[in-house]
């Protein structure tokens, strides 16, 4: 097998070969800018990684992998432009390098790139590549409208939030690990396992991605400082510390979360604080090694060597312990 940087590079070089410029060069250069930042690519990488734990090349498992990359990052150019937000991976936002109307459609056009590269497979692989890319789509879809709806609902609970990230989030690192299964023609026990090992993880990504939102250093993490703070997301921080705050600190919570300052630096601190001194920071961070624990149990079951379940391992342990 590779290592997660040889997965990475063989990605990033696939990609420079599948996705170019071309005209109309406003709706393709808008695509290679947000494909070619980089950011982690993850998702394409566990395709390759799950692809090869299962015995076969994972050259074969390339397009679908590209897919995931590309349909992943039409969903951040769409999201930003529903956040207004104008910084990305440390970089502009689409919409904000152009347009809005630049962003809108140049997104539609990678959600329909993404599709395209599953007509490289055949027979069975293609439709059941197809079911659980169109199953996960619709799925991010709805997680992006219940976050969009916890905005303006007053009685968002734990359960509503931690539904929200799986939808959003989760399920797509669990298809990518089950294309990877696909692709390789593994049995479906196998593949209902390892899509369970990429959910649960893909949770306990999104739970570190909004503790590094608020407590993250913003010249690694490539993102806003308190970008959710300032949005008035109803996170699990947030969710967490209401649970545990008295009156007077939970009135001043929800005070800090009603209003929208010129400047918010602040407000940000003082949400901070908030976290930390009614211990929602601590709990958030143990959420997270929760859930990353119990996804290695699921992976302890799956009926493939040590050896082939190391890798998994270790990337399991990197994105506890990331920073970006």
């Amino acid at each position: 097998m590779l290592s997660i940087p040889q997965y990475r590079q063989a990605i990033t070089d696939y990609l420079h070969e599948k996705v170019q410029v071309k005209e109309p060069v406003n709706l393709y250069e808008p695509m290679v800018y947000i494909l070619e930042q980089g950011g982690k690519r993850l998702r394409p990488v566990l395709v390759l990684m799950a692809t090869e734990i299962f015995e076969c090349d994972y050259k074969k498992a390339l397009d679908a992998a590209l897919a995931i990359e590309i349909f992943h990052n039409f969903s951040l150019v769409h999201d930003d432009i529903m956040d207004d937000a104008p910084i990305r991976r440390g970089k502009e936002t689409v919409h904000e390098k152009w347009d809005l109307n630049t962003g809108i459609l140049s997104g539609d056009a990678m959600l329909i790139n993404a599709y395209q590269l599953f007509e490289s497979y055949e027979g069975d692989t293609f439709k059941d590549l197809s079911k659980l890319f169109t199953r996960t789509a619709i799925q991010v879809c709805e997680g992006q409208q219940y976050d969009i709806d916890f905005e303006t609902r007053d009685n968002v609970s734990i359960d509503d939030y931690l539904l929200m990230i799986e939808y959003k989030t989760a399920v797509l690192v669990g298809a990518s690990l089950q294309m990877g299964a696909i692709v390789a023609g593994t049995s479906q026990e196998c593949r209902d396992a390892i899509y369970q090992y990429g959910r649960l993880l893909g949770i306990a990504f999104q739970l570190q991605d909004d503790y590094l939102d608020a407590f993250g250093d913003p010249e690694t993490f490539g993102k806003q400082a308190g970008g959710d703070i300032i949005e008035n997301k109803k996170t699990f921080l947030y969710l967490k510390t209401l649970e545990l705050a008295n009156r007077s600190e939970a009135l001043q919570l929800e005070h800090l979360y009603s209003i929208n300052p010129p400047d918010n630096s602040g407000k940000i601190e003082a949400v901070k604080a908030l976290f930390e001194s009614c211990g929602a920071a601590e709990l958030t961070k143990k959420e997270i090694e929760n859930y990353t624990r119990i996804a290695f149990e699921v992976l302890d079951k799956i009926e493939i060597s040590e050896k082939k379940k190391e890798p998994l391992r270790n990337f399991g342990k990197m994105l506890m312990e990331r920073q970006v």
